[in-house]
């Protein structure tokens, strides 16, 4: 599929745009190719140096992320790489939970089945490290969770080091502060009283690594 596709002509022939692109962000199209509705991720019409050197970084970085997370479920497949710049995404029928509708409750079991996708890949070796504002969280139109934008993950194999193994551990356990988080949020009635003790007796330690990792997210939020 990915040899049919080209970039340049991403512009006359999508069917529709998730997100504009900016200075830094890459343009996020939608098309429709042999019946199959894909999500692309494309950094091509970014400035000549971003492109070349931050956007095929990131492709690659993210590549590699959804290749840890072949075949699981909860995580759209990953079709591929087009001309270094691009990412080919499975598209899954849904809305973010950020833009969901409160007024519409979730199903009973939505926040267990997304702590499940959150311990499948843990035990692949991999933090997600930006779950909790709901943009990355989508509600498949199936009433199942999904988890998309792996360009802020960490590997553990990246941090096998000290101090770097003990920050990875804050990351994973930041992951699932982030789900009792948007528990909290989204559905409140749902949450248990281990979790409320968990989220208000936080570490000072993960207090502190949580605030080397807003910095870091601001960064790459800039470039992402």
């Amino acid at each position: 599929m990915l040899k049919s596709l080209n970039l340049s002509s991403l512009p006359e022939n999508h069917c529709g745009i998730l997100r504009h692109s900016s200075n830094t962000r890459p343009v996020i199209w939608v098309i429709e190719e042999k019946g199959l509705r894909v999500v692309i991720k494309d950094f091509s019409n970014s400035k000549f140096l971003y492109r070349n050197l931050i956007g095929r970084f990131l492709i690659w970085r993210e590549r590699r992320a959804y290749k840890t997370l072949k075949a699981l479920k909860g995580i759209p497949t990953c079709y591929g790489v087009i001309d270094g710049l691009a990412l080919a995404l499975e598209e899954i029928p849904s809305r973010p939970l950020k833009k969901h509708n409160k007024e519409m409750k979730l199903p009973d079991t939505f926040f267990d089945d997304l702590k499940n996708i959150v311990d499948s890949f843990h035990k692949r070796g991999l933090a997600h490290c930006d779950l909790k504002n709901g943009a990355n969280v989508l509600v498949g139109h199936d009433g199942r969770p999904y988890i998309v934008d792996w360009s802020a993950s960490i590997s553990k194999k990246e941090c096998r080091f000290f101090p770097l193994n003990r920050i990875y551990l804050r990351f994973i356990l930041d992951d699932y502060f982030a789900v009792i988080k948007l528990k909290m949020r989204y559905a409140p009635e749902t949450l248990r009283l281990e979790e409320e003790r968990q989220y208000a007796h936080r570490s000072h330690v993960e207090r502190g690594v949580r605030v080397i990792r807003d910095s870091l997210r601001k960064f790459l939020m800039k470039i992402v």
